[in-house]
């Protein structure tokens, strides 16, 4: 059996600098591009759930729900307009990412994230004030294209400014501020649902203005980064600015390498006809593989309809809200564990836990539903301890995935390609993220109504997937700095095959023997 081994950190260059205050600020800022991904995720689930919401603009999926509170409890959700609202803005985050990759290469990641925040508050303000149902599926189109620029820009922006020793928690930065977007939604949900007059949905879905402005102030008063700096022409500035966030003023050999990697990605006419090319093969995998397990650990079906699941569950439209309230503050603890862990434990090991972790819950959560449910989907009684164990394995299940696959999923795609393909590859990342979620979203209630419980044994069986993939081909990228990441490839027992040493002349390694560790050649 090949060994799965990776790089430890050491064997590359280590260049000097510290953690400046100025680093751990500016991080801070532009993480908070996560919030408005996060919010939305939130909020439209929480959302479909209100009854004068559903009345206004989903009538018959309101009728059916009322209808009849004995039938089927896995297809009372099923209506592909009710779909559409949610899955609309993943579409228009797909198409925002490819635009965004041209913003973020030729105009800086700042302006990238400027266009994000503005998107997503004019996307918000149409959203709040809807009186017909074209009009939330074009503010939805709009914040997808918010969203879609957000999480081309942030990702880059905060692998690029972190020095290389912390950049694993610095850039899970972007996913708290998603798993605290979920949550504020979440809380915000249960308290608007409760407004007498039944319009709290509007608060619910204009809230969206904050997060967006908290994005557009920031992206105005960030610097930016070094790298885009260089690939723009403005060198000078770049050495003083590197100079200033890494606390030293001893920073010529990693300003050297910044130069050099800006050098080659300028002979790259077109960045996404280079990312077929050979040598880019594993980064092009990864670009497309990571996002896509992503998606398919099931955990968006869990976030999005949260409530929703645990109204079919058979908890009422009040309990089912707070619920995802809990969910949601496990969602948060568990990103904290991983911004600790990321740089001392490495991505591999998370990455590995998690899915275990998730592998366990799933089975257990199917066989619950299914002892109850069966395949009728009429539960009769459901009693207390049965909900309690059923919520308890799904937190459990969060955890997992907010200490594995959440944070990483972002982190490894953007710390992993050079800057020839930065922006490019970062786009096909995004995309591939937006149109699996669009995917998942989109036939996820005609799942829950056909597979019934087997819904989650179908993620299973993709969790099960995804760790042979981790175990097998990810390198450990843990404490290497983002222009020497190609020796990571190179002493890979399988991607060496496709990096030739001239291609990257940076950092020439080989495996050692056993293919576990690098030696210096």
């Amino acid at each position: 059996m090949p060994a799965a081994g990776g790089i430890g950190p050491g064997n590359g260059k280590e260049y000097p600098g510290n953690l400046t205050p100025f680093v751990t600020v500016t991080c801070i800022v532009a993480s908070m591009g996560g919030l408005i991904f996060g919010y939305d995720i939130g909020i439209s689930g929480g959302v479909t759930t209100m009854a004068p919401f559903l009345q206004k603009f989903f009538p018959k999926v309101w009728e059916k729900k009322e209808a009849d509170k004995s039938t089927n409890q896995y297809c009372q959700y099923d209506s592909q307009t009710l779909t559409m609202f949610t899955s609309s803005l993943y579409l228009a985050a797909l198409l925002a990412s490819v635009v965004a990759s041209t913003v973020t290469r030729k105009l800086g990641r700042k302006l990238s994230m400027l266009f994000g925040g503005l998107l997503f508050f004019v996307g918000a303000l149409i959203n709040g004030f809807a009186k017909a149902v074209w009009m939330l599926i074009v503010g939805r189109l709009l914040l997808g294209f918010g969203v879609g620029f957000a999480n081309q820009s942030v990702p880059l922006y905060l692998s690029e400014m972190a020095p290389y020793k912390y950049r694993g928690a610095l850039n899970i930065g972007f996913q708290l501020s998603i798993t605290v977007g979920i949550l504020v939604a979440n809380v915000l949900n249960y308290f608007f649902a409760k407004i007498k007059g039944g319009w709290g949905w509007r608060l619910s879905l204009g809230g969206a203005m904050v997060p967006a402005l908290i994005i557009t102030i920031g992206s105005l008063v960030l610097p930016d980064t070094p790298n885009s700096m260089i690939e723009r022409g403005q060198t000078e500035e770049a050495k003083t600015k590197l100079k200033k966030i890494r606390g030293i003023d001893d920073v010529e050999e990693e300003f050297k390498d910044l130069v050099a990697a800006s050098d080659a990605s300028k002979l790259v006419d077109h960045p996404w006809t280079n990312l077929l090319q050979r040598k880019y093969r594993p980064h092009l995998t990864m670009a497309v593989l990571i996002p896509f397990f992503q998606q398919l650990t099931g955990i968006n079906v869990i976030m999005f309809y949260a409530p929703v699941l645990f109204n079919t569950i058979g908890f009422g439209d009040d309990a089912s809200l707070m619920s995802a309230v809990i969910t949601g503050i496990v969602n948060v603890v568990a990103t904290l564990v991983s911004i600790y862990g990321v740089d001392k434990w490495g991505r591999r090991f998370l990455f590995l836990e998690g899915g275990v972790q998730m592998l366990i819950c799933q089975a257990v959560v199917a066989a619950s539903i299914g002892a109850k449910f069966g395949t009728s989907g009429n539960p009769g009684e459901l009693p207390k301890w049965y909900a309690i164990v059923v919520v308890l394995f799904i937190c459990v299940y969060v955890a997992g995935f907010a200490w594995s696959w959440g944070p990483l999923g972002w982190l490894v795609p953007s710390e992993i390609f050079p800057l020839e393909i930065r922006s490019a590859a970062q786009s096909v990342n995004v995309s591939v993220n937006m149109l699996f979620t669009f995917a998942v979203a989109q036939v996820f209630l005609i799942m829950l109504c056909h597979l019934k419980f087997g819904l989650f044994l179908f993620f299973a069986f993709f969790v099960v997937l995804m760790s042979i993939f981790v175990y097998y081909f990810l390198p450990e990228t843990k404490g290497i700095p983002i222009e020497e990441m190609n020796q990571v490839w190179k002493s890979h027992w399988y991607w060496s095959r496709f990096v030739e040493d001239h291609d990257h002349p940076n950092g020439g390694m080989e495996m050692s023997k056993g293919g576990l560790g690098p030696k210096n050649v």
